[in-house]
């Protein structure tokens, strides 16, 4: 693989590598709170707390397979930097759902609708890749260098709530 393929690769790596420790800290904390709970080992039914942490995990867990194709998708197609730090949003936003799971459940609200425009976001870097390929197909024509450009001035207004 050249330097510059792995170069373009590396930065979704990492956020790909940074969501697997998240997953695995959410399901320490379900293993953490079964254990708490209920002596005896893993079991579906328990404290109000238990159900709390396991539905959060489930409810992220949900979403992670959209996440990781939107966001290789766009950081391949599209531009890896921008698709980068919207995943590092997104999973920083995932963590505050999970933490906002945890308490009373309105807590979770904004992080899950901050979640769902990141995941907006992806898509369009994604839609907007692709078509940027069959417009160079077909017509000859690339934008790929203003795709960049907006997509890079786009990203940091992931940050407004």
């Amino acid at each position: 693989m050249d330097q510059e393929t792995l170069g373009s690769v590396v930065l979704l790596a990492i956020v790909t590598l940074i969501s697997v420790v998240q997953n695995a800290f959410f399901a320490s904390k379900v293993e953490h709170e079964s254990r708490y709970c209920n002596s005896k080992g893993f079991q579906r039914s328990g404290s109000s707390t238990f159900d709390r942490v396991y539905t959060a995990n489930q409810n992220c867990g949900h979403a992670y397979p959209t996440f990781l194709a939107v966001l290789w998708c766009a950081g391949l197609l599209c531009s890896p930097a921008p698709a980068a730090f919207a995943g590092l949003m997104y999973l920083f936003v995932r963590q505050k759902y999970f933490v906002g799971y945890l308490g009373e459940r309105t807590q979770s609200t904004p992080g899950h609708l901050f979640g769902k425009r990141i995941i907006l976001f992806l898509f369009l870097m994604s839609v907007a890749g692709i078509l940027n390929y069959y417009l160079i197909f077909f017509f000859g024509s690339d934008f790929e260098v203003h795709i960049k450009t907006i997509t890079s001035a786009i990203s940091p207004l992931l940050l407004i709530p």
